[in-house]
């Protein structure tokens, strides 16, 4: 269970753009399911969990998936970096497409009365997204509600919700897609991290995003084979990628900050036109302020990262632990990106407070995340170099 509760914390799902998301908070009576995947190529099995929210600690995950309203004509093509970040500059935009970063493969394959395009593609060095759109069909969802044969159930194979979707292939409902097998060179791609579902921005489309750990070259042809329920026929797209520069990727000399009780090395930052990625490993009893001792508690220590024109960063997601903080973390975050290069990228880690009797966050709102409490001693300013 323990091993169980990692996973679905660590899942990385935007709340806006995927239809399988972990629960939302502890209380929940409804089982839930969550298709992830974990540093495991695509053509082996899948796992899917099961859990009551009563077992898992894991909370709400919170994703920036919409844009500004003076950017939305400029991103209104490019739909798949408009569901990651709000406020992503024309700029920005302009260099991703020159850079090969973004484009529109357009392509499409017909079987059956059923077309599938690959509308979109994003891959920036760390990060590779596509979107496939559906057309011949109409359906509540494009994802498949499904659960294959060649999955492994954790939990209660007998709970309700699983049971009304093992259903056999030849009763299942035409249309569907299923996840799709994605390959680079011809070899199943590996990642730490990777979601897969329906992208409600669009009706009839599937967006995949894989997110951590993907250690890829500049230039490769993609393979992305999808199965649509009741088709005979394997959907195949081969797609050449070339980028012409990857994330700047900055490996700071100085990288660690302590107070004495607390403290974090940052292993890495990366800065593509598209996004920033933070990666860092922290250890030590989290600090806590006056306001969080009694009946109130500090959280994790979260990483707020600000440019060098005072512009803050948005995060893709936004976790809550419904726990108390253990002593190590390992962080790979991504955030929007910044305009142009930077000088510097400052990182203040911050924490929230937290109600210990049923771990509510002081603050928390429609459009806060929760009151800041900032680790000053803790802040590190990191030099970018092109």
């Amino acid at each position: 269970m323990k091993e169980l509760e990692e996973m679905i914390r660590e899942s990385s799902l935007p709340k806006n753009s995927l239809s399988y998301q972990i629960m939302h908070r502890i209380g929940e009576r409804e089982m839930t399911m969550t298709r992830t995947s974990s540093k495991r190529p695509n053509g082996l099995k899948r796992t899917i969990l099961v859990a009551s929210a009563a077992a898992v600690l894991g909370g709400t995950v919170i994703g920036s998936g919409f844009v500004s309203p003076v950017m939305a004509a400029t991103l209104k093509q490019i739909p798949v970096l408009g569901v990651l970040f709000e406020g992503t500059s024309e700029d920005a935009v302009k260099a991703a497409i020159e850079q090969g970063i973004l484009s529109e493969p357009n392509l499409s394959v017909t079987h059956d009365g059923v077309t599938l395009k690959v509308a979109d593609l994003l891959y920036d060095g760390t990060r590779l997204s596509f979107i496939l759109e559906r057309e011949g069909v109409d359906l509540p969802s494009t994802a498949s509600p499904y659960i294959g044969e060649d999955e492994t159930i954790v939990g209660n194979p007998d709970n309700e919700y699983i049971k009304s979707r093992k259903v056999a292939k030849e009763d299942q409902v035409k249309g569907y897609i299923e996840r799709p097998r994605i390959l680079v060179d011809g070899r199943d791609v590996e990642f730490g991290e990777g979601g897969f579902g329906d992208y409600p921005p669009q009706n009839n489309a599937y967006m995949v995003e894989l997110t951590k750990d993907l250690k890829l070259p500049d230039q490769f042809e993609l393979t992305i084979q999808a199965n649509v329920t009741q088709v005979n026929e394997t959907f195949e797209f081969k797609i050449p990628v070339n980028i012409a520069n990857k994330s700047i990727v900055v490996k700071p000399d100085q990288a660690t900050k302590s107070d004495g009780q607390f403290s974090y090395t940052v292993k890495q930052l990366y800065i593509s036109p598209v996004s920033t990625r933070l990666v860092l490993d922290s250890e030590g009893e989290v600090p806590a302020s006056a306001e969080q001792t009694g009946n109130y508690s500090a959280s994790m220590v979260y990483y707020e990262l600000v440019d060098d024109q005072g512009n803050v960063l948005t995060p893709q997601k936004f976790d809550y632990f419904h726990s108390k903080p253990k002593t190590e973390y390992h962080i790979d975050q991504l955030f929007s990106p910044v305009n142009g290069t930077p000088k510097s990228i400052t990182i203040k880690p911050f924490t929230l407070t937290v109600n210990n009797k049923d771990w509510s966050v002081v603050g928390h709102g429609k459009n806060s995340h929760g009151d800041k409490t900032y680790l000053t001693d803790l802040e590190m300013t990191i030099p970018v170099k092109p």
